[in-house]
């Protein structure tokens, strides 16, 4: 699977599906079936389920186990799926098994709650994570966690770590991260919204990239994935102007938009996939109005 994951990069938009609740805010595995089934025709290059986007915080284990393994089910090895966990080393052991048990082909492990035992501290916690699986592990750089070439090198001998997925942005130090992983390691552009700032990654040779986007627009998504990876700038351009920078610029306007918007589009364009769970809450009435007018712009420039 570390081959395959280093594929992802030239392959399509890595899907981040929303988990979808029910009106007595329980799990609801229909809605989410349906979200799959609906964007599966789109030829996303894996499925990310149950990770940032998809809530993983506020899922319980049984949720948890539950929606990887209806993901497993739909995707049917159509694609990759990859399994999000976290939290301290004993509960993020007992999520990865719980991934391998509903049949994930990989996990993305979000950093543990504090980053307090400094460098080695985070080594250590991720070798105890590691050994409760044979699972391929990428490792999600992000909010308090920021890696040093010497701490790759050191989490390099920890065989089934295959990748870095950065929520950072800090392109200087990914590329000395890249440099000192070589080929063994998948990377990928994890930042919010990440279409704008795909190109700067692609010149670093960080071409694979989430695209929360593709959840509730994947018209766009796809098309700018396409434009990118045929160096049409143009289009690229256009997509940036008309939809994904008004996009960012209405995510920055409210706590956890990241992914309450993606729940208000999908609701926007039909989808039954109820609210978040606190502590995030759903977009103002006046933003859901904004949002709706964006996606209307997003694919007029489509079309």
């Amino acid at each position: 699977m570390a081959y395959a994951l280093r594929e992802l990069g030239d392959s399509g938009v890595l899907f981040f599906p929303v988990t979808p609740f029910g009106d007595d805010g329980g799990l609801d595995l229909a809605a989410f079936r349906k979200h799959l089934d609906d964007r599966l025709p789109y030829e996303p290059g894996a499925v990310f389920a149950g990770c940032g986007t998809g809530e993983f915080f506020a899922l319980g284990p049984a949720e948890y186990e539950q929606l990887v393994a209806a993901a497993v089910e739909v995707v049917s090895g159509r694609v990759p799926v990859i399994a999000g966990a976290g939290y301290s080393a004993a509960l993020g052991a007992e999520y990865l098994r719980r991934a391998e048990a509903a049949g994930a082909d990989a996990v993305l492990l979000f950093p543990p709650p504090t980053v307090i035992g400094g460098p080695a501290g985070f080594v250590a916690h991720v070798e105890a994570v590691a050994a409760s699986t044979s699972l391929p592990i990428v490792l999600y750089q992000r909010d308090q966690l920021a890696l040093t070439p010497s701490t790759v090198t050191e989490l390099l001998s920890v065989g089934n770590v295959a990748g870095l997925k950065d929520g950072r942005g800090d392109l200087e130090a990914m590329q000395k991260i890249v440099l000192a992983a070589g080929d063994r390691w998948a990377f990928f552009n994890g930042l919010p919204t990440a279409e704008l700032s795909a190109r700067a990654f692609g010149g670093i040779g960080v071409t694979g990239y989430s695209s929360a986007v593709f959840a509730f627009l994947p018209e766009v998504a796809v098309a700018f994935r396409r434009a990118f990876a045929a160096g049409d700038d143009a289009t690229c351009d256009l997509l940036l102007r008309e939809f994904y920078l008004p996009f960012a610029e209405l995510r920055d306007r409210g706590a956890g938009y990241a992914v309450s918007l993606i729940k208000a589009g999908l609701r926007l364009r039909g989808s039954a996939v109820g609210s978040v769970r606190p502590p995030l809450s759903d977009p103002a009435p006046e933003h859901e109005r904004t949002l709706a007018e964006l996606i209307e712009r997003g694919l007029a420039a489509v079309s």
